[in-house]
């Protein structure tokens, strides 16, 4: 799998910056390898491709409820 890509490389502050978070984020997650990630010497670079995939697996879709009829008369 050593393809060369020409996907963006995010670097951890550019990651805190899209996720709204402190930099201490994203380290934690490439420190508990929860998201992809490449060494550059002692660089760490996150794909963006890997920040979208992660966004996506912790999205959380809202709980659509049944809507109860309002207005009916009891008989």
């Amino acid at each position: 799998m050593n393809r060369p890509t020409t996907e963006r490389l995010l670097t951890i502050p550019e990651v805190a910056e899209l996720l709204g978070t402190t930099e201490r984020f994203p380290r934690r997650l490439v420190a508990e390898r929860r998201v992809t990630y490449i060494k550059v010497g002692r660089h760490v670079r996150i794909p963006e491709s890997a920040l979208a995939d992660f966004i996506e697996a912790n999205t959380i879709q809202p709980v659509r409820r049944r809507r109860a009829r309002y207005g009916r008369v009891a008989a």
